[in-house]
């Protein structure tokens, strides 16, 4: 009888700790690679202090715990990776339990901030830094060209630095970073690229948050696009919401999203005039790439010959690096929500810089459009990039497209 009654307070101590939510399948359309998926978690008591959420994939050897991540909100998700390739018509299967045991792992990529930067790493190796604090221009350079709020440096998995920041032939480039160059606020023209005119710039404003987790790390950040030539004090003519995101994918690639939101409080909103510079994301790249040891490669197959003004899915840049495998590169992705979609750029002709051919990239959502953001609305803008040594294939480029443009069909068995 002691036996018997052992058992079942076992077996209900068990079914308290290791409680079934859900089973679900993930059906594959197209084929992906390392993609990012979200589940919502609507219609489930998931918000709980009995246990943590514990996810499992489902395949012939049994139940194999993978790590997940939740993100709450207005509409909670939980967010887990699809490691390796996923064909086209497979599917696989999860199943979400609350149980006593944590979550996987220790958090690998992590958050780091000192006075100026704000750094993600994956396992003590650098990605990238978010710059916060102002950076002036070197010594005897108008100090109009100060600027904060951008991306430097942004690092090979190897270990290269991939960004420039300051190059004396455009003292106002900063990395990776997306200003507006020529926009109309009323009558009154305003550029807030070229940092020497004296119109408008960008500035940090703020962190809104930070999240770190066994799946992704990042922050949201608080930009503001400042006039300086309104009436009376400078004035706010957009807000930004930089949100940049580092997925963990181990230290072979690395996966870093950068959504970038736009919300102007003026009473008649701004025009983002069309021009071949302004917005979207923008990468001024190493010092060391020039016209004879880099290469760009885009989705309607576009080189560096013809892809200035062009539209694409995705573009790909790389070139020589001194790392073992000799290629370094970013393949910049444009999710299909983007104004102006597949969407168009700009890419330094060959003779770049009095011919040397220095690398600049940017996808341009007003490259051959005017752009109205009316007043106190949102506007986002979409971006991943794929980080990576060695060579990156353009089948492998689309799979990682198909990763980014869509959330996989999910089939739910008992929601």
């Amino acid at each position: 009888m002691r036996l018997k009654l052992l058992i079942i307070t076992l077996l209900l101590c068990h079914s308290l700790f290791a409680q079934e939510l859900v089973k679900f399948k993930v059906q594959i359309q197209k084929d992906r690679i390392d993609a990012p998926v979200a589940v919502s978690l609507d219609g489930l008591n998931y918000n709980t202090d009995k246990g943590n959420l514990v996810l499992y994939e489902i395949n012939k050897a049994g139940e194999m715990q993978i790590a997940s991540q939740l993100e709450p909100g207005h509409s909670a998700r939980l967010w887990f990776i699809l490691k390796g390739e996923s064909k086209k018509g497979s599917e696989r299967k999860f199943v979400l339990k609350r149980e006593e045991k944590a979550a996987l792992a220790e958090t690998i990529v992590s958050l780091k901030k000192d006075s100026k930067d704000l750094s993600l790493l994956v396992n003590e190796k650098p990605v990238l830094n978010y710059r916060f604090a102002t950076t002036y221009p070197p010594d005897g350079v108008d100090p109009l060209y100060k600027r904060s709020g951008f991306i430097h440096p942004l690092w090979s998995p190897g270990g290269k630095i991939l960004t420039r920041i300051q190059a004396p032939d455009h003292y106002h480039h900063y990395g990776i970073w997306g200003p507006w160059t020529k926009t109309h606020i009323d009558d009154r023209a305003v550029d807030f690229w070229n940092l020497k005119s004296g119109e408008g710039t960008v500035k940090f404003a703020g962190f809104l948050s930070e999240a770190e987790g066994a799946v992704y790390s990042g922050f949201k950040a608080l930009q503001q696009h400042i006039d300086f030539g309104g009436l009376g004090e400078d004035q706010i003519a957009m807000n930004e919401i930089l949100d940049v995101r580092a997925w963990n994918l181990g230290e072979g690639v690395w996966m870093v999203d950068y959504t970038t939101s736009l919300n102007s409080p003026l009473k008649n909103g701004i025009m983002l005039d069309a021009y071949r510079y302004g917005g979207g994301i923008g990468w001024r790249a190493t010092e060391k790439w020039h016209k004879d040891n880099c290469t760009v490669l885009t989705s309607d197959n576009k080189t560096r010959v013809d892809a200035d003004g062009s539209y694409a899915r995705w573009c790909m840049v790389e070139g020589e690096s001194e790392v073992k495998e000799g290629r370094s590169g970013i393949l910049f992705l444009s999710h299909p929500s983007n104004r102006m979609h597949p969407e168009p750029m700009r890419v330094w002709p060959l003779d770049a810089n009095n011919g040397r051919g220095d690398m600049y990239f940017e996808f341009v959502p007003i490259r051959h459009d005017d752009w109205k953001l009316e007043p106190k609305q949102n506007y986002t803008l979409k971006y991943r990039m794929i980080i990576f040594d060695g060579k990156l294939d353009a089948e492998t480029a689309e799979k990682y497209w198909n990763s980014f443009a869509a959330n996989p069909v999910i089939e739910f068995e008992n929601k």
